[in-house]
């Protein structure tokens, strides 16, 4: 298991913080996690999963914007590097459940992450892990920090495809739960299901 002070998978820290969910600072402003990703902080008690549902990249100094220079990146990075140095990018994520003591659990955690903590990637045996079941779904559902739910949760399928983690029973049971949340409204399901991404 990470500990809390490694830093060798980490790429961003926190700069906010609640019981719901955080924001992050990346170290590298274009180093990012992509929409709907999982990230995982690890404590001395436990580890806690947030899914990515913001992302932001603009200037670290205020009143400081960027210009358009119409160059490629390539170029900026050749002629003018300096100008990047200004630049930072933010993700914001939902907590969607913890593992302690080996136990993974779909709710909210005891405490908030720690302002500084470490910020990772899930590793395939943590997403293997996550995804095992469902129940994160109720978590998200109730969440108000996002509105786009239903773009979130296709992310979160299109990354398990990715991660070979939908069978065809999986995805029908995540596409059951889904109905039950949404009130079994049938015209959004029946939309959400034509843009499933596999």
């Amino acid at each position: 298991m990470k500990t809390a002070t490694s830093k060798s998978h980490s790429f961003a820290e926190v700069i906010e913080s609640s019981l719901q969910g955080f924001t992050a600072q990346s170290w590298q402003w274009d180093t990012f996690p992509e929409f709907g990703s999982l990230v995982t902080i690890a404590t001395k008690k436990r580890t806690l999963f947030g899914v990515v549902h913001a992302i932001s990249t603009g200037s670290m100094e205020q009143g400081r914007y960027p210009f358009t220079y119409q160059k490629t990146e390539e170029e900026l990075l050749a002629e003018q590097p300096q100008i990047f140095e200004f630049l930072k990018t933010s993700f914001s994520c939902i907590i969607l459940g913890f593992s302690e003591h080996e136990v993974m659990l779909y709710h909210r955690a005891p405490e908030p992450p720690k302002i500084h903590a470490f910020v990772s990637l899930a590793t395939p045996l943590e997403y293997k892990r996550f995804f095992a079941c469902h129940n994160y779904l109720h978590v998200l559902a109730s969440s108000q920090q996002t509105e786009s739910l239903d773009e979130l949760m296709l992310a979160l399928l299109r990354n398990a495809h990715q991660q070979k983690l939908l069978d065809q029973a999986k995805l029908e049971s995540f596409i059951e739960i889904y109905s039950l949340l949404i009130g079994n409204d049938y015209r959004r399901l029946k939309l959400f299901i034509q843009r499933i991404p596999i």
